[in-house]
């Protein structure tokens, strides 16, 4: 089970909006990461790549998470809600459910639930 504290830690990163380096820090290696039903991403080096990516695309954003965070032995639910203003001033929200699976600490494999609509900028 990871320790509460990490976990905190983990959030507070994200919500620093620097999910870059929340990848470098609290993903295992061999990491993964699956938006819904989309093939996932695996390897740290490879997440943290598509989070640069994002982050050099975005104006502005925000980084909530929608408390209570549920703990049940190595899985972590957290409700999490990003909002980008992008380089051309249009805006997304998107609401999500991150399902993580962790292992000594670190998540080795992680699953957005979202509906895909909100993907599209406004």
């Amino acid at each position: 089970m990871p320790a509460k504290e990490i976990i905190e830690q983990f959030i507070t990163r994200v919500e620093e909006n620097v999910h870059d380096k929340a990848i470098e820090e609290f993903y295992h290696t061999n990491a993964s990461m699956q938006e819904n039903n989309s093939e996932p991403r695996v390897g740290k080096a490879n997440l943290i790549a598509n989070e640069k990516k994002i982050l050099k695309s975005v104006k502005w954003m925000s980084s909530k998470c929608i408390r209570p965070v549920f703990i049940s032995d190595d899985n972590v639910i957290i409700r999490w809600e990003f909002t980008f203003i992008w380089k051309d001033d249009t805006t997304t929200t998107i609401e999500e459910i991150a399902y993580q699976n962790w292992e000594n600490n670190v998540i080795i494999k992680e699953k957005f639930f979202y509906d895909p609509i909100q993907r599209i900028p406004k």
